[in-house]
């Protein structure tokens, strides 16, 4: 029986038709999977695994194959008790991955890089473009009023592949932003998100004209953000860092990323007490600034009194609202003239600055890529949540399998 090309064809694009749903696909590597397994937060601290079919592609999609994610302290809270309102949701917004199919309208980067089928991709934020900071202050679209974050997004069925917690991600949708990272490997990739938000503060805080090669900076809260701030101030030039925490792991951790004095508030039980330690480690006077990394209002009104007459502080430790504090202004601020800022999330443009950090922290052997302590599959993402809150580890990572 002989068969002619027109037949065979017809045969192979049959054959592909059922293996790809990906339609509108301008460039495929390979076969793309009918289904992908997605997992989905559907109650306070249950999230199940489950399978649904990979949506067609259009024109300015991107399908990515996940490699890893982190477990941010945002995924905690929400899995913990669904603060956002948004379950059910698959969460996951310090992803990385493979791209496996572009739309075909789709040939560069968020930064104008170019973009192909098996570049690995990072996502940053979603901006709206309407709102009146999109409009008039394009370079702070981290104070977009309808901000998304893939990760962050209601679940649907139509569109099920939004958050990195799951084996493919689809990037679709207005506003969306990312970038291509093929020079750094998976771990400085899922740490990458993490590292951002601390670029960002980094920047806030030098709007203040407090930092310099000189200053004496104070990190208070050595979780994950924390550490990683220690690690952004190192290799911005900071040569002399006070960190504050209770985990010995933690503080041993600061001293192995650049902290030059650590000192445990289990060991040093009272406020007085650690005041004199920090005044003697900076100049008798205080520390010129501070970032307050805790999400605590106990510790983070203790703050105010390690920073000197003049200095400055960043507040960066409450993304989500875990309660109240009350200080004296007089003593607090006012008489010591203290400059204030706040740091919330990042932008966009915030991101190329990060791999350059990424890369320098590599350059100055910073052992940042040591953060990284625990690494769960899919299917084991309830316990990762619970390792995470125990404190048994640093960072915690989903890792695809």
């Amino acid at each position: 029986m002989s068969i002619s090309s027109a037949q065979v064809e017809s045969i192979v694009r049959k054959i592909l038709g059922e293996i790809s749903p990906a339609t509108g696909c301008g460039s495929c590597g390979g076969a793309v999977p009918k289904t992908a397994k997605v997992a989905t937060l559907t109650a306070p601290k249950k999230i199940e695994v489950k399978e649904y079919p990979i949506p067609a592609l259009e024109d300015n999609d991107i399908l990515v194959k996940v490699e890893g994610c982190g477990v941010c302290g945002t995924d905690v809270h929400e899995w913990r008790a669904d603060p956002f309102g948004i379950i059910p949701v698959t969460l996951g917004h310090e992803g990385t991955g493979e791209i496996i199919a572009l739309g075909k309208n789709v040939k560069t980067d968020t930064a104008g890089n170019p973009i192909k089928v098996g570049d690995k991709i990072v996502t940053s934020v979603i901006s709206c473009g309407d709102c009146y900071i999109c409009r008039n202050q394009p370079a702070n679209t981290n104070l977009c009023d309808k901000q998304g974050v893939f990760g962050l997004i209601p679940h649907s069925d139509a569109q099920p592949l939004t958050g990195w917690f799951a084996t493919h991600l689809l990037i679709r949708g207005k506003g969306a932003t990312y970038f291509v990272v093929n020079d750094l490997d998976l771990k400085e990739r899922m740490l990458l998100e993490l590292a951002c938000v601390c670029v960002h503060a980094l920047k806030r805080a030098n709007s203040t004209g407090l930092i310099n090669f000189n200053s004496k900076v104070l990190v208070q809260g050595l979780g994950p953000v924390g550490l990683v701030m220690i690690s952004v101030l190192r290799a911005a030039g900071v040569n002399h860092i006070v960190a504050i925490d209770g985990a010995p792991k933690r503080l041993e951790m600061a001293k192995k990323l650049g902290a030059k004095t650590v000192i445990s508030f289990k060991e040093v039980t009272t406020l007085e007490e650690r005041v004199a330690m920090v005044k003697r480690a900076a100049n008798g006077v205080g520390v010129d600034f501070a970032f307050q990394c805790t999400g605590a209002p106990m510790a983070a009104k203790d703050i105010y009194e390690y920073i000197r007459r003049g200095g400055g502080m960043c507040e960066m430790g409450f993304f989500v609202n875990n309660g109240e504090y009350t200080v004296n202004p007089h003593f607090a601020m006012c008489n010591k003239e203290i400059t204030i800022v706040g740091s919330w999330d990042y932008s966009a443009d915030d991101y190329p600055t990060t791999m350059a950090f990424l890369r320098q922290a590599r350059e100055m052997n910073i052992p940042i890529k040591e953060l990284i302590t625990h690494t769960f599959p899919l299917d084991k993402l309830n316990e990762a949540m619970e390792v995470n809150i125990s404190q048994q580890g640093i960072k915690i990572c989903y890792v695809a399998e």
